[in-house]
């Protein structure tokens, strides 16, 4: 091990407690809990419905990223990669505000009949009425419980002894944690592939019982996986701009960061696209009805927005291997695709209330100013609270030391 990284450890690689970070945690709790009555004091001057829509759009942004950091420390494992080790840290904090968004996800299903045609009642549609076996109240809700036991039970065990190893000062028992997480991911990511797949069925496809795609899962996974590339690769340029963690996340870290967030950014598009491509070839009005919505008045406007800004703008932008190793322009890079990631779940969710056109309003803004404020949180108290990155990982000498070619 080199005696930069036994320096590194002797400091324990945490936040200095005079740092401005710690006092994100506070912060953005104040601004959760703000958001959050803010909300409630909005829900009264509108409908239920428009509330709990104005809800769920802001929780699948925010679970999207938890979800997203689930996959990126699932696949560290099962591909065994050694140079991400330095910023694995940061999407295991991600990973933890499941918990948190287990106990927000309440509101939806307490409101669950506000927000699907198939649990308002009785369904004279047949083609609905073919779906009832599986679209039911009590099976949605097993299926809930289910969906997320899954996923707190892989970042419970993948953080758990992802810190145990750092707590560790035993050589053999480090390495086997290692080898039990590695052994580990493959089922684990089955598991979550499954699980994210019919969460996405139920929490997006059902809001328009008529309509299906065998393609949802994917393209909520793909915003997923661009989402969290998005937050770990700002997170990563402000804390370098900060002067944290410059001798563990290089700029070899930010470049592949960059280079990942791109190639998810492609694959996004290439998903959109064939979903779309073959619902236009086959025009099927049960099928073409989706898009509709969203191919009129100002959801035609923000349809072309999310083309642009999701697809050609990075394109251009990101594709740069100076801008990928230049902290600040990657900053800038990510936080576009943060905001335009917002853009696609409202896409996706709001025509189902709003079919004649965008109604962005501030019942929207509080909802996710709510929801992300506690959901950033536990993440800044997490960051304060652990090692920034997993001390006790035998390969992090090699991902400090890594290098692109």
């Amino acid at each position: 091990m080199s005696q930069a990284l036994v320096d590194l450890r002797a400091e324990q690689l945490h936040l200095p407690k005079t740092s401005r970070w710690c006092k994100l945690a506070p912060v953005f709790g104040g601004l959760g809990i703000a958001g959050l009555l803010t909300a409630l004091l909005l829900a009264g001057q509108t409908t239920l419905q428009h509330f709990l829509f104005s809800y769920l759009t802001a929780y699948l942004y925010w679970l999207s990223l938890a979800l997203g950091g689930l996959f990126f420390v699932l696949l560290h494992f099962l591909i065994r990669a050694n140079w991400s080790v330095s910023v694995r840290r940061m999407a295991e904090n991600v990973t933890a505000t499941l918990p948190l968004l287990a106990l927000l996800a309440l509101p939806l299903l307490l409101g669950a009949r506000h927000i699907f045609p198939w649990a308002q009642g009785v369904v004279s549609d047949p083609v609905v009425q073919g779906k009832a076996a599986y679209l039911n109240l009590p099976f949605f809700y097993l299926r809930g419980g289910l969906y997320f036991a899954i996923w707190l039970g892989l970042a419970h065990f993948f953080y758990r002894w992802s810190l145990k190893q750092d707590r560790s000062e035993d050589a053999e028992l480090k390495e086997h944690l290692t080898g039990q997480m590695t052994r580990f991911a493959p089922l684990g990511m089955v598991l979550y592939g499954l699980s994210q797949t019919f969460a996405s069925f139920d929490w997006v496809m059902s809001l328009d019982p008529r309509w299906f795609s065998t393609m949802v899962g994917v393209t909520f996974f793909s915003g997923s996986v661009v989402a969290i590339m998005a937050f770990l690769a700002f997170m990563a340029a402000a804390l370098h701009l900060s002067g944290q963690l410059r001798d563990v996340i290089t700029l070899e870290h930010h470049h592949d960061l960059g280079k990942l967030l791109i190639g998810f950014v492609l694959f996004w598009a290439y998903i959109a696209f064939s979903q779309y491509l073959v619902y236009w070839y086959a025009n099927i009005p049960e099928e073409t009805s989706w898009y509709r919505h969203r191919l009129v008045g100002s959801w035609q406007v923000l349809s072309i927005v999310l083309a642009v800004g999701h697809f050609g703008v990075p394109l251009f932008f990101l594709m740069s291997r100076h801008i990928k190793r230049r902290p600040m322009a990657l900053l800038v890079g990510a936080a576009w695709m943060l905001a335009l990631h917002y853009i696609d779940i409202y896409w996706q969710v709001m025509p189902t209330i709003h079919r004649h056109g965008v109604h962005f309003t501030l019942l929207d803004l509080a909802t996710f100013v709510g929801i992300g404020g506690l959901f950033l949180a536990v993440f800044f108290w997490l960051l304060r609270r652990f090692p920034l990155v997993p001390v006790g990982d035998p390969r992090l000498a090699e991902s400090v030391a890594h290098e692109n070619f």
